[in-house]
């Protein structure tokens, strides 16, 4: 096999590529997600279900730690994309191992402080009772691994921006698959309970830098840094920071959503509709991972061209993302709206969860085909670097639309205005990304002969 280089991202027929860049990154996330869940059903039949209320209080904690990395790792891959792209290595270089440094200390800091006050963080995010000990015992010995999990994170997008999405696949899979293993050898065999929970976990996550290390090691990437590249440069780190705040900002939201549904929802309908909620949640994380994978495939594709000044590729880039994604997203919409109960009874017998959770979930995915314009318009202002569109259109569903409405409607229509919050953002934040993409369209990626 010929050796891949980041220069394909400029020669390579577009839908080729993406398909190239898209389909490893899909297979990587529904791997991640498969073993979320599969690892959820280990703890809970060899250890017991108090072991997995105890890792649903300890994972908030971790992964927002862990997310700095990939914030980072976003933000700078940005950089790297269009510094290749614009035949600019040491700046490349530079930002890769800006990237590392930055990890590394907010990671350890962050984590050194999680460690001091593990207690009251533990007790804060709900660890009481019966479950504060065995949380206790996974939150100490997972804190261990976490600045490796946010290296992890960072450098797979990394390996991405440079063109080698088979590889980033690769790291995604080998935690996955090996926590998975080591699960089985550490709480089935050994029957070492929550520690064993714990070191698969935070090994996993050592097997993947592993991973890494060799990859930056051998002939397949073109990054090689030294010691002199991890100084920090302070206008590399302030574009890395306002890249990667969108993904922050993103991550962070996310959990306010989280966190306002179900208070809303249980004072609506109780358990029944947080139950609900919860399998339409898990949906989105599966019934999305194709839609998600050309998301992540097109940022380095339009990063390249754009550092490159190939706009038409660019725009071509943009059109064909949208038009797969689009069409995915659509196939997504038929399999819900027409197989709810089937999918509702993979996750419970519960009688009235079942009569409900079909129908919350219709509304949930009502507006899915749509969904493409708002993911893409928004992943590409963050692929040609400009922070603010990208942080805006990216907080625009959830964060100026949908949280508000949760708490709005619900006045006038009971129970039924959470639901169709849904949809009503995603029309709603699609026509403003929509407009911002299609002015910046004509403002930069169409020639000025064409348009006048």
């Amino acid at each position: 096999m010929a050796k891949i280089s980041s220069q394909d991202l400029g020669t390579q027929p577009i839908s080729k590529l993406l398909i190239k860049q898209a389909l490893p990154a899909s297979i990587g996330i529904l791997v991640m997600s498969l073993n979320i869940l599969v690892d959820t059903i280990f703890v809970g039949n060899w250890i017991g279900s108090t072991a997995i209320a105890a890792i649903n209080v300890v994972l908030p904690v971790s992964f927002f730690i862990a997310a700095l990395g990939m914030s980072i790792g976003i933000g700078g891959s940005s950089i790297i994309s269009r510094a290749l792209g614009a035949d600019n290595y040491e700046k490349a270089l530079k930002t890769f191992g800006n990237q590392i440094t930055l990890t590394l200390v907010l990671t350890l800091t962050m984590v050194t402080v999680g460690l001091l006050f593990a207690n009251t963080i533990i007790d804060s995010f709900g660890g009481k009772g019966a479950i504060f000990e065995p949380a206790k015992i996974y939150y100490q010995i997972v804190l261990y691994g976490v600045p490796v999990l946010a290296l992890c994170m960072m450098a797979n997008t990394v390996i991405r921006a440079e063109g080698k999405p088979k590889f980033a696949m690769y790291a995604m899979m080998i935690p996955s698959v090996s926590n998975l293993l080591m699960d089985y050898i550490f709480i089935n065999l050994l029957d070492y309970g929550m520690e064993g929970a714990a070191w698969a976990t935070t090994l996993s996550y050592v097997f993947c830098l592993v991973f890494i290390l060799w990859f930056y090691k051998s002939d397949k990437s073109e990054l090689k840094i030294n010691f002199s590249h991890l100084g920090l440069n302070f206008p590399i780190v302030k574009e890395i920071t306002s890249l990667g705040f969108v993904t922050l900002a993103r991550q962070a939201v996310v959990s306010i959503t989280y966190l306002f549904m179900n208070n809303i929802l249980y004072d609506l309908g109780g358990e029944t509709s947080v139950t609900s909620y919860a399998i339409a949640g898990r949906m989105l994380m599966f019934a999305m991972f194709p839609v998600l994978g050309v998301t992540q495939g097109f940022l380095p594709i339009a990063g390249f061209n754009y550092g490159a000044n190939n706009f038409q590729r660019v725009k071509e880039t943009l059109n064909t993302a949208i038009k797969y994604a689009a069409i995915l997203a659509s196939l997504v919409f038929i399999l819900l709206m027409i197989f709810p109960e089937n999918i509702a009874r993979m996750f419970t017998s519960n009688a009235e969860v079942l009569r409900q959770a079909p129908n919350d979930m219709r509304w949930v995915f009502a507006a899915t085909p749509i969904i493409a314009w708002q993911l893409i318009g928004a992943a590409y202002f963050q692929a040609i670097g400009k922070a603010k569109p990208a942080l805006l259109l990216t907080l625009s569903r959830q964060g100026f639309f949908f949280i508000p409405l949760i708490f709005i409607l619900p006045r006038f229509y009971g129970e039924l205005g959470v639901w169709i919050s849904f949809p009503i953002s995603d029309v709603l934040a699609t026509i403003v990304t929509a407009y911002f993409l299609n002015r910046e369209i004509k403002k930069n990626l169409i020639p000025k002969d064409v348009q006048s």
